[in-house]
């Protein structure tokens, strides 16, 4: 079967609800071939590089930034994903070799391993300061975290699945995905009861995916008995944008003294970038050049 990370959004009901829908098994692989991050690892940042994609997509602005931060007392510690609503996204987490028991369910312990903490959302839309929302982990399961988040936040009832199955035999990504549904202000209440419905007979993200079936099957399951609009489909991507150049701005911005304290060791210096483990070298001469540059 050929593979491809694409998102759907849809509306439905007579636009009571509108839907997301995403694949993202591609990218979730390229993201643990990045980090080389162990299954529950892959797990958990697949899920959030999902949900951050489908929220990204909710954004006004071409040149908006959606970033989602989870902060635990776990092994893990915490992860971040940054998505923007063209359809690139990049993550990491904090630890990222975790190895944990399966939970009672038989399956990755994904919010043991995060523990408890809070999940924040920056919303960098171009205005002088970002727009941040924060809430209290609910499981740490990621899905029902962000469900949390639209509640308290932004007072939107919404349903957000997302999952990640692993290749037993050799820990490489099988299938990846999620939706996420929200009910408008207006939503009847017979709207409100089949939805309702329609999710507690609803199996797993991926089960759904284990079985061949595409994000708008996906909202089809989820949606069943609504007219549904599909109205944008968009390729998704694991992207990261960082470079020498923009390395090199941030080694500028640490200032004389840094760069003094660097100078002083007589030796040039490695970055590496958080988000895709890139390698950057700067000679001695280089860093000179930029003390110069440097307040």
């Amino acid at each position: 079967m050929e593979y491809k990370d694409y998102m759907v959004r849809a509306t439905a009901a007579g636009d009571q609800i509108r839907a997301f829908a995403i694949t993202s098994r591609d990218l979730t692989e390229e993201a643990r071939k990045a980090h080389g991050s162990s299954p529950i690892v892959t797990a958990a940042l697949g899920r959030l590089m999902s949900a951050s994609l489908m929220m990204a997509a909710m954004t006004d602005n071409e040149d908006d930034l959606l970033t989602v931060r989870i902060e635990g007392d776990g092994p893990m510690g915490g992860l971040l994903a940054t998505a923007d609503c063209k359809g690139n996204v990049k993550g990491y987490a904090t630890n990222e070799l975790v190895i944990m028991p399966p939970n009672e369910q038989g399956h990755l312990n994904v919010g043991g391993a995060i523990g408890k903490g809070s999940l924040t959302v920056i919303k960098d839309m171009g205005l002088k300061d970002p727009y941040v929302g924060q809430v209290p982990l609910q499981t740490g399961e990621i899905a029902e975290d962000i469900t949390y988040y639209y509640a308290q936040s932004e007072q939107t009832p919404s349903s957000v699945g997302l999952g990640v199955l692993m290749n037993p035999e050799n820990n490489t990504v099988r299938e990846a995905g999620g939706f996420i549904i929200q009910l408008l202000p207006f939503a009847a209440d017979d709207v409100i009861d089949k939805l309702e419905a329609n999710l507690k007979k609803f199996s797993s993200v991926t089960d759904v995916l284990r079985e061949g079936k595409s994000p708008e099957d996906l909202l089809r399951i989820v949606l069943e008995g609504f007219d549904i609009n599909f109205t944008d489909k968009k390729d998704v991507n694991w992207y990261c944008n960082c470079s020498k150049e923009r390395m090199e701005r941030g080694l500028i911005l640490l200032g004389r003294k840094e760069l003094d304290d660097i100078i002083t060791q007589g030796e040039g210096i490695e970055t590496k970038c958080r988000f895709c483990n890139e390698s950057y070298r700067f000679s001695l001469d280089e860093i000179k050049a930029m003390r110069e540059k440097s307040k």
